[in-house]
């Protein structure tokens, strides 16, 4: 019995080989296709093959797999796009950051400019001031912006400041002589 079986499984195999290879080949088309056309196409052959040879899980399985295929690309697609994206957007806040770098600049340029304005015209009213008599300078003094009055009186000599300060109203003296110690602190 065992060699029956042998047997017809042997003669099973050769008529399956020998119709295989007494197929005439099929007349190849020239054909050209578009990526979408392509892609059906293959499906379609493929399909065709794998029921020939297999069952209906097979042909399934492998349209399951075309289309995770297809899937993935469009996903790749999209990640690209928003790559591209993200690069625009960074090299977008690159050039505003630097803009906001350049306008600090200029703003820190424009203080650091009133700053030496400020300076250079206290040098002049102190030059003014020491050039004065010492009861002009201290009515001058008395009616001034009181952190002028002091920024003025800290760069004149000692003497000449005390002798402004003696002859200054008692009030505004006290005043400006407690701001003067305390921006010496």
């Amino acid at each position: 019995m065992n060699r029956y079986i042998v047997l017809i499984i042997i003669t099973f195999s050769l008529s399956i080989y020998a119709a295989t290879k007494t197929e005439a080949p099929k007349a190849t088309e020239q054909k050209i296709y578009t990526e979408t056309e392509f892609q059906k196409k293959l499906q379609d052959e493929l399909a065709a093959k794998i029921k020939k040879t297999s069952g209906t899980h097979m042909v399934e399985f492998s349209k399951e797999l075309l289309d995770r295929e297809d899937q993935l690309k469009a996903r790749e697609l999209e990640l690209k796009k928003k790559e591209e994206e993200l690069k625009s957007s960074m090299s977008d806040f690159q050039k505003k950051v630097v803009e906001f770098q350049d306008s600090q600049k200029k703003f820190l340029g424009c203080i650091d400019n009133q700053k030496e304005n400020t300076d250079k015209r206290v040098t002049q009213m102190v030059e003014v001031i020491s050039g004065m008599k010492p009861q002009s300078a201290a009515d001058v003094l008395s009616i001034q912006d009181a952190d002028l009055a002091v920024r003025i009186m800290s760069q004149l000599e000692s003497a000449k400041a005390s002798k402004i300060f003696n002859l200054m109203d008692k009030q505004v003296s006290a005043k400006l002589q407690k701001q003067f110690l305390d921006m010496k602190k």
